[in-house]
């Protein structure tokens, strides 16, 4: 096992520690659990935590957008986190974070950022020119002597090789961070994600399922439903070359609507907020295709728990790599994901509930997935259920 990094002096003093991290949806699902166990491991320490924004611009009309960023609402909700640092989407206000966060006076600083490193970790040092700071580091190119310098001023550093890390699952790879850092390893089964959806959220998701005239014996048990099966797809991730093609979408929809183990299902459209418009219009054009009365195209507008929330009320999930992916395996609703052969780490870690579909090339994006290749994935499902097998 590597050496502890941050020494046992150091945790023992330290009243609170600051992580500094550019977190997704998908990195938090992997990461909470590592929040977790270093609060349960030092009660005594108060964590909280930067959300820096990488989509950190000067253009005005985008902050209104950024300061909504959904991961929010579940950070906040999360009982470990004392302080959550979320305006950093301008540059005025990640430099007013920057110097709330120095009269913290933090005696220990992480950095868990992957991106531009030497950056986050001269920020690190800025907001603690006094504490033990730590961060992930690269091996600098020969000339970067300038990165050199930046990691010279940690007091430890964490190695990072992208390459190294296709042979384990993320979740892994996070507690192998936190166990360098801090001398403690949380065990496999504590790797796994959940999500803790107030009841609020719970008691509206069914509400909407309901309204939608798809209904759940008492017992809610997913394979007596009576009214048809509850499908959750979602074709949209943060950047058009890993999306599925609406087309597809469409395509999947007619063709299961032909089989008789979907014919009186009902199919949530996932759609990220700044594309409903596009998505209403474009089944609006295609409503002679499908039963448009069990088509429902969804955003979690209001609340990041509406989400999980929903996902939670279906009975199977079809997603691109992206946070309804892991998602899904938090709330324990069998997935069919859509994936490049790149990142094999950020596959669905619950294997058992998971089919993973995987673009026939290296180079190949998710839309090169056929509609048949889904639609025999939804077969298998058929013939596996309740449990699918990753193929």
């Amino acid at each position: 096992m590597t050496t502890q990094l941050v020494p046992v002096d150091i945790l023992k003093k330290a009243d609170k520690v600051l992580f500094i991290a550019h977190l997704a949806i998908g990195d938090f699902t992997y990461l909470q659990n590592c929040f977790k166990s270093f609060s349960e491991a030092y009660p005594h320490i108060k964590i909280h935590i930067w959300v820096d924004d990488v989509r950190r611009t000067s253009n005005a009309a985008e902050w209104e957008h950024l300061k909504k960023y959904v991961l929010y609402d579940w950070l906040e909700a999360c009982p470990f986190f004392a302080k959550v640092y979320k305006q950093t989407y301008s540059p005025d206000l990640f430099q007013q974070s920057i110097k709330e966060a120095q009269l913290e006076e933090y005696p220990l600083v992480v950095s868990l950022s992957t991106l531009r490193m030497p950056m986050y970790a001269t920020l690190a040092r800025d907001i603690s020119p006094h504490g033990f700071v730590t961060g992930m580091k690269k091996k600098p190119r020969f000339f970067a002597f300038g990165e050199r310098a930046v990691y010279k001023k940690l007091n430890a550093t964490v190695n990072y090789d992208a390459k190294g890390m296709t042979d384990q699952h993320i979740s892994d790879v996070y507690a192998e961070w936190f166990a360098s850092l801090f001398g403690y390893t949380t065990a496999p089964a504590s790797r796994f994600p959940f999500v803790l959806i107030p009841e609020q959220w719970q008691h509206g998701a069914k509400e909407l399922v309901r309204s939608w005239g798809c209904v759940r014996d008492e017992n809610e048990n997913r394979q007596t439903r009576t009214s048809g099966k509850l499908l959750f797809i979602n074709s949209y991730a943060k950047t058009p070359k890993r999306c599925w093609p609406l087309e597809h979408v469409l395509g999947l929809v007619t063709a299961l609507k032909q089989q008789a183990e979907w014919r009186d299902a009902h199919f949530v459209i996932n759609v990220v907020p700044e594309e409903m418009a596009h998505a209403k219009s474009f089944f609006a054009s295609h409503s002679s295709e499908y039963n448009a009365e069990h088509i429902h195209l969804f955003s979690a507008q209001e609340n990041f728990f509406q989400l999980p929330a929903l996902l939670a009320q279906c009975d199977l999930i079809l997603s691109v790599e992206t946070a309804v992916m892991h998602l899904a395996n938090a709330v324990h609703v069998p997935v069919i994901a859509l994936m490049r052969q790149k990142n094999p780490e950020w596959a669905p870690v619950d294997k058992a509930n998971s089919t993973v579909i995987t673009a026939g090339k290296r180079r190949d994006w998710v839309k090169e997935i056929t509609v048949d290749q889904v639609v025999a994935a939804f077969d298998q499902y058929v013939q596996h259920s309740p449990n699918v097998q990753v193929v």
